[in-house]
């Protein structure tokens, strides 16, 4: 017990003591929430170390503590007393309540906190009287009938406060979140049970789709596409209308006042009239006006649609039906909903009505949402260096681009740096001076707090953000997802005062900015006869789209300022994408990504091409294979024609669900003068950051212009002079991939042999380091059952080495039964003219040294699921033998042969320590050919230890990935 009062500070001892006093008169008197905030909460917190009353006069972005102000509504909601952040983030809520409430079974106030903190996606949050102090975890989708104490982790009542001290200092103190303990405790937590909002608002609007679908297309008579159109803007315009109710910009139950009585279609047209009146958003856009881009939506207006399936969609809008508090979802949520939900559109097979995948969704393998601090971070590194020295009247002149733009996710962080930008900049200026103003760019909550107006955030909008997409869902989302961003902060009182002061509406009209077209086709796709073949359906989705037509200001003034985005990931072949001819264009417009036909290297082109002014900034996602493969060469010379300012890698893949590796490119659009690259690498499960810098122009004297981003100067200069004096391994020795079947495993393997041309069979899983285990298989071969490799002599050769494709290093064995082998394997044979022992080139492949080359020069990226292709592995250099180092030469071969004999023993081993004995002497041998390898290739101790200090890395990278 002493050594826990010790650790709680003197103020923690203090509020204990005095709320002991006190404690009977607080249950029994007037002492209210409000009360017990100043007096206990604020000065508990502030010895957690969070800044509550932000005396650091930190920017309303990036305080740490929000007081949020209540939201008073006919449903007696309100938004979270604390909100608690690390850099503008939110992590927990915590809720207040008087001493008085019971925080032990009160269902009303548990079903607050979890609807906030589930809602926000917080995984823990905080109820307190201060009397008790419950944490929950608040990913369990809540119910109107869950119990009090579901989700509760943690309860502590005021007397064991101080004896309890670290438990809760360790978790929610600020050092604690900074550390990184906050999200590792959340993380140990997670149970069986939890459904995230997203994925539960995901298949909200899935059900609310189907409702929606079959009744419009039996009340209707609807083209395919007016059809998901009409589903999507009904959806969305509810959705946004709920909203404002629980932001309280619309009168709250409005849309939940429509469930009783008939004809509720036609009342909410008049919800939607209204919010045209108020908003003069896009999505709410039903009279001809001038200056508008598109032309006013009269289809969904003669919609008719029964009440059940619309009552069915406003009865799950509102509590206790639903779980959601919708004013405290965040953006990079609903756009991460929503990306999902586009993947998918109504089709018509007959007269039978399906939900199925958009075919360039199933062609890329499923919707893949770019997590958020992916997306930050690119918006960082590319709007960041244009916004230096700018004043704002300058920044109106940065346009930022997204070609590509999905649900928007990347459009709204980029606003969301604007908006933060503008308001630092203004709190630093003379902010009473600009709210002042005939146009006010802020407007003052309070003492301390500053917004910018409604108006100044249009302003912005308007002038710096635009994206192109080639879904038309898609871009209505967008809007959607930005108008929504427009409105964050706002009130009735705001919004009024708007209408009234400066007679406009509350929201911009963004047609014009988020446009709807193909960023890859353009118009002279039609020249010609090219276009005899297509339908009217393939014109339509092909949506060719000038850019210089589409937004002729800004390409006068030169281009984008940004382009930036994680453009899609489909692989072409010719006739597979549309129709033919788009294949051909694609083809011709894009040659700088050929050798290989994917749409992301055509974006990138495009960009650096076409789209980005002199000295912009481009930022992009894409698969890391951009950054070693061959047929990646010529996109690699694009980018190194210009700046190439940083390359980021990542130990796991991003995005859920998906195996596919990417790397983080930004370029500026200026020639490289002694430019230095930044290399990152982040291990996005601990947040780890590994980072140096090399100098561009050493990216043009690697194989292929390879970007090796494992490598630092150092090594770069080391792979100079290995590549001076060695040929690659492909010119010494024949490399084959082995035998591709084209019926699956069961049809070709047998477990006995039944004829002459049943072979011993073996794949990557028999083989490791210096050793080969049979499992026993039989390969039926036959050259009909056989994708590639019909050679046998390559198998029948007296000796050969075996190569694994997918390992973690470099795993290679050494065959002189006369296996078969399955494509999951290289096959490596001397070449005659060179006469080079293969126990020889054995111990090369195994060495410390040329794994380090592999993965460092050549497969430069993280090895998860790492496929070694023959072509690759025939770059590593191969040391020759001859008079000067024929002694190290004949030495590695008598290694080799150690090594062999060491794994035979090994496998047969059993005694515990006859195992150890030879686990000893191998390693003792391994090192040795360590040794040998590095004096072959006449390596100076300074890089040997470069070698093994680098090796030693990448190592204990992939012990942590397992």
């Amino acid at each position: 017990m002493s050594s826990a009062l010790s650790d709680a500070p003197d103020i923690v001892l203090k509020l204990v003591a005095q709320f002991k006093r006190n404690y009977e008169s607080y249950l029994q008197g007037p002492y209210g929430e409000t009360q017990l905030r100043r007096e206990y909460i604020d000065p508990l917190f502030k010895a957690l170390g969070w800044d509550i009353d932000n005396s650091a006069g930190y920017a309303e972005a990036y305080k740490d503590v929000v007081h949020e102000d209540s939201i008073k509504t006919d449903g007696g909601t309100k938004a979270p007393d604390y909100s608690f952040r690390i850099g503008g983030i939110r992590k927990f809520f915590l809720e207040a309540k008087r001493p008085s409430v019971r925080i032990n079974d009160n269902r009303t106030a548990t079903f607050q906190l979890r609807r906030y903190a589930w809602s926000a996606k917080l995984p823990l949050s905080i109820l307190t009287n201060f009397a008790e102090l419950a944490i929950y975890d608040c990913r369990f989708k809540p119910q109107k009938n869950d119990l009090a104490s579901k989700g509760r982790i943690i309860d502590i009542l005021y007397p064991s406060l101080i004896e309890r001290w670290d438990e809760l200092a360790s978790i929610f103190s600020k050092d604690a979140v900074l550390k990184g303990s906050f999200d590792k405790y959340a993380g140990s937590k997670r149970k069986r049970g939890t459904l995230a909002v997203d994925a539960a608002f995901l298949s909200e609007l899935e059900s609310w789709r189907e409702l929606l679908a079959k009744n419009i297309y039996d009340r209707n008579h609807l083209s395919l596409s007016e059809l998901n159109y009409a589903i999507q803007q009904t959806i969305d315009r509810i959705v946004f209308l709920r909203i404002c109710e629980d932001r309280g910009l619309e009168e709250f139950g409005a849309l939940q006042a429509l469930q009783f009585g008939g004809k509720i279609y036609e009342r909410l047209k008049q919800l939607y009239f209204a919010a045209d009146d108020k908003y003069n958003s896009g999505l709410f856009h039903f009279k001809k006006e001038t200056r508008r881009y598109t032309p006013p939506d009269s289809m969904t207006l003669s919609l008719r649609i029964d009440d059940k399936p619309l009552r069915d969609i406003l009865q799950r809008l509102y509590y206790p039906e639903s779980p959601y508090e919708f004013s405290v979802i965040p953006a990079d949520i609903l756009g991460h909903v929503y990306e999902q939900f586009l993947g998918k559109v109504v089709s018509v097979s007959g007269h039978k009505l399906t939900i199925e995948e958009k075919p360039e969704v199933r062609k890329a393998g499923g919707v893949y949402y770019t997590p958020s601090y992916v997306v930050n971070y690119i918006v960082s590194e590319t709007i960041g260096p244009l916004l230096d020295g700018k004043t704002p009247e300058e920044v109106e002149r940065i346009c930022i681009l997204d070609p590509a733009c999905g649900s928007g996710s990347f459009l709204i962080s980029a606003y969301h740096y604007l908006l933060d930008w503008h308001l630092n900049y203004y709190v630093r200026s003379n902010p009473q001076a600009l709210a002042r103003r005939r146009r006010p760019r802020l407007r003052q909550v309070d003492s301390e707090t500053w917004r910018l107006t409604t108006d100044e955030r249009t302003r912005i909008l308007l002038s710096c953000i635009y994206g192109v997409d080639i879904d038309p869902q898609a871009v209505e989302v967008t809007k959607l997802s930005l108008l929504l961003k427009v409105l964050e902060g706002e009130t009735q009182e705001t919004i009024s005062q708007q209408l009234r002061l400066l007679h406009a509406r509350a929201l911009p009209d963004l047609d014009a900015n988020i446009r709807c077209g193909n960023s890859l086709i353009a118009q002279d796709f039609y020249e010609g006869r090219k276009a005899q073949n297509l339908t009217v359906e393939q014109k339509r989705l092909i949506n060719a789209f000038n850019w210089r037509d589409e937004f002729p200001t800004i390409f006068r003034d030169g281009g984008f300022s940004v382009v930036l985005g994680n453009p899609p990931y489909i692989q072409l072949s010719m006739a597979a994408y549309y129709n033919e001819l788009v294949s051909l264009y694609l083809a011709r417009h894009y040659s700088s990504s050929m050798g290989r036909m994917n749409t992301f290297g055509f974006f990138i082109a495009k960009a650096l091409n076409d789209l980005l002014s002199e000295d912009g900034y481009f930022g992009y996602i894409v698969p890391n294979t951009i950054l070693s493969q061959d047929y990646y060469e010529d996109l690699r010379l694009l980018m190194l024609r210009n700046t190439i300012t940083s390359l980021t890698t990542y130990a796991y893949p991003v995005f859920e669900d998906a195996v596919v590796e990417t790397a983080v490119v930004i370029c500026e659009k200026t020639h490289p003068h002694l430019n230095k690259v930044q290399l990152r690498f982040i291990d996005n499960r601990t947040g780890r950051i590994q980072s140096h810098e090399v100098r561009q122009s050493l990216f043009l004297r690697t194989d292929k212009h390879a970007f090796p981003v494992r490598a630092n100067e150092e090594a770069l200069q080391l792979k100079k002079v290995l590549d001076k004096v060695d040929p690659p391994l492909d010119r010494v020795a024949n490399l084959n991939q082995a035998i591709a079947l084209k019926h699956d495993r069961a049809k070709s393997l047998f477990d006995k042999a039944m004829g002459p041309n049943y072979k011993r069979v073996i794949d990557g899983r028999n083989i490791g380091r210096y050793s080969l285990a049979w499992s026993g298989q039989y390969l039926a071969y036959d050259v009909r059952n056989i994708h590639s490799c019909k050679r046998t002599d390559i198998f029948e050769a007296p000796e050969k080495l075996l190569f694994r494709r997918v390992g973690d290093r470099l795993i290679a064995a050494y065959d002189n039964r006369r296996f078969y082998a399955l494509n999951t394997l290289v096959v490596i044979t001397p070449k005659a003219e060179y006469n080079i022992s293969l126990k020889y080139l054995l111990g090369l492949l195994n060495s410390k040294l040329l794994d380090f080359y592999y993965f460092t020069y050549i497969k430069s990226t993280k090895r998860i699921f790492s496929e070694i292709q023959a072509r690759q592995l025939g770059r590593i250099p191969v040391c020759l033998v001859d008079k000067s180092n024929e002694d190290d030469a004949q030495r590695l071969v008598q290694l080799v042969d150690e090594m062999l004999v060491l794994r035979r023993r090994a496998s047969r081993a059993r005694a515990p320590q006859e195992k150890q004995v030879l686990e000893r002497r191998t390693k003792a041998v391994d090192s040795e050919i360590d040794r040998v390898v590095y004096r072959l290739y006449g390596l100076t101790e300074q890089q040997t230890k470069l070698v093994e200090r680098e090796w030693l890395g990448l190592q204990s990278e992939e012990d942590a990935a397992s």
